[in-house]
């Protein structure tokens, strides 16, 4: 079993930046690949980006393209997202996941953070 601990959100205004963190616990960290997704009110869980094992490769949705970037440190037990010229759609509650491969779809991550709320203002 692996704990994953998201924090690091927040209000920010729209340009803004935010470093999501999310530090887990209980198996060994870099066994696994890392995702970030979020969901906004009354829609979906989306994916959002992830990380190999390694840190070596990193996938992002389109729209967080060039914004957005993920990171992790193995020494620490963390993965990072930073996050650059914050949207007002950016606006959700952001989960990190643990599972074995680095793919976009949710249902190949096996562990789940509890999530934390980013809002951004326009």
């Amino acid at each position: 079993q692996v704990q994953l601990v998201e924090s690091g959100g927040g209000l920010v205004q729209a340009g803004g930046s935010l470093r999501l963190s999310c530090a887990a616990s209980g198996r060994t960290f870099s066994n696994f690949a890392m995702g970030w997704f979020r969901q906004a009110p009354g829609k979906e869980r989306e994916f959002v980006a992830t990380i190999t094992q390694s840190g070596s490769n990193t996938y992002y949705e389109d729209s967080v393209k060039g914004r957005f970037t993920i990171s992790r440190e193995n020494a620490k037990n963390t993965v990072y997202l930073q996050m650059n010229s914050l949207k007002t759609e950016d606006t959700a509650v952001y989960y990190c996941a643990a599972g074995n491969v680095a793919v976009t779809a949710s249902l190949y991550y096996r562990h789940w953070g509890q999530g934390t709320q980013v809002t951004v203002s326009s």
